[in-house]
């Protein structure tokens, strides 16, 4: 269970909210605190007042008569006390239940709904003061706090607004804990289902997960890689069954061939050796283009970099093409500004270019143009390739550096996966912009 994603987000945000909602039980707990000494210190005051009022009555009569106390234990009982008042001796003077028997009937209940009395257990804690005067002491008072029906009520009250509080409060933390993590993990949830049903084959999967945040960024790429595998997929279906083709056809031949020989209905003459020796050779060149791309794939570990000089580097290669370019008819043509330099394997960046002008003169007929341009900026070297030719269609050039994909011009559909490995090994890239009927631009992009 505790290996399911939601489950762990569940409990984190559950954690969170009742590490956050505790923190309200100890703002209460201090919050508590601090009314309860406010109290104390009040209470300690009114204590006060009233020994000072009771010396003052001592005072004011010379001596400690019933009578003459009863308003001071009143109004102590007024202030949250119950009182027993005792004369130097220890007798007992009065306490606040003589006090208030000898009031009036209307008084007594007037006194006791103002002063919220309550009999006093005989557990009661009383506290004694002493009672002074001139520096002699004249007596002793001992007073117990009443049990305060407000205070006890706001601090009853403020628990239970407290409790409904965490009920409600923590109810809701749980339940969105819940809510969200189950959608937080829903997408990953998406993901893992598609990434299973790839990994068993499934290059059709596709997954749906709205926003724009970063599972959905993730959700866009997962698609793109998935669209991308079923691509390759679809293209090596394609030249496996190409291969097979072009190998079934020499192979063939060759066989038919031979078991003439063998039976004596072909003569093993000069034109029919050349007949099986041109087919040998037909298999040695799809041989040679896989291999070709497999080295091309691992060529970010063998090149051998150096300053070229672009404009002899380039004039070579226009000059070993020049005469075959003249033969069709096709005028080639080379901008490249002196002095231009690049850091790059020089074998391998003349496969590059020759690679693409050779599909320049494939696609271009009588009378076309096509023009080796080099130039550079800021931070890029840019050797481009352009031609007159048939172009290509909108519908294919997002495929033509896939491996394995073949043109209208036939072939291994190697030769431009070829050059995309070289420049990419070379920390490059390589774009191609084309109209149909119009021509095609390939641009080598080379770091300075």
């Amino acid at each position: 269970m505790f290996r399911n994603l939601w489950v762990k987000f569940f409990l984190l945000l559950t954690a969170v909210s009742l590490i956050a909602l505790s923190s309200a039980l100890l703002l209460r707990e201090l919050m508590i605190s601090d009314f309860r000494k406010y109290l104390e210190g009040e209470m300690e005051d009114r204590v006060y007042w009233v020994t000072a009022s009771l010396e003052s009555t001592y005072e004011q009569y010379s001596g400690w008569e019933r009578d003459n106390v009863v308003s001071d234990t009143v109004w102590a009982l007024m202030l949250g006390f119950h009182m027993r008042l005792y004369d130097k001796d220890g007798s007992l003077v009065i306490d606040t239940g003589q006090a208030v028997d000898s009031l009036s009937p209307l008084v007594k209940k007037r006194v006791a709904a103002l002063s919220e009395l309550r009999a006093a257990e005989d557990s009661a804690r009383f506290v004694p003061y002493a009672l002074f005067l001139g520096g002699n002491e004249i007596g002793q008072l001992e007073v117990s706090v009443l049990r305060p029906g407000k205070e006890s009520l706001f601090i009853h009250r403020s628990n239970m607004m407290l409790l409904l509080s965490l009920l409600m409060l923590g109810g809701s933390a749980i339940f969105l804990s819940l809510v969200f993590s189950k959608k937080l993990t829903k997408p990953v949830k998406g993901l893992t289902e598609g990434v299973t049903a790839i990994s068993e084959g499934n290059l059709k999967k596709r997954v749906v997960i709205p926003g724009q945040d970063e599972i959905g960024m993730l959700s866009h790429a997962f698609n793109r890689m998935a669209q991308t595998l079923e691509t390759q997929e679809s293209l090596r279906k394609k030249i496996t069954a190409n291969i097979a083709h072009e190998l079934r056809t020499p192979m063939s031949i060759i066989r038919g061939e031979l078991e003439g020989m063998m039976d004596g209905f072909i003569p093993t003459d000069r034109e029919h050796l050349e007949s099986l020796y041109a087919e040998i050779k037909r298999l040695m060149h799809i041989l040679e283009g896989i291999e070709e791309l497999a080295r091309a794939e691992a060529s970010s570990l063998t090149l051998r970099k150096q300053t070229v000089d672009l404009a002899a580097f380039l004039g070579n290669i226009a000059g070993r093409f020049r005469q075959t370019f003249h033969e069709k008819g096709v005028l080639l043509e080379m901008q490249c500004e002196e002095g231009l330099t690049a850091n790059a394997d020089p074998d391998r960046l003349s496969q590059v270019i020759m690679n693409l002008l050779g599909n320049a003169l494939n696609a271009t007929t009588k009378g076309g143009r096509v023009l080796i341009k080099a130039e550079r900026n800021d931070t890029e070297l840019a050797i481009e390739i352009l031609d007159s030719g048939c172009g290509i269609a909108q519908k294919d050039l997002p495929f033509i550096f896939e491996r394995f994909y073949k043109g209208k011009h036939g072939g291994l559909g190697l030769g431009l996966t070829i050059v995309r490995e070289l420049v990419e090994a070379h920390g490059g890239r390589i774009e191609a912009r084309s109209e149909l009927g119009k021509g095609s631009s390939f641009t080598v992009f080379l770091p300075l």
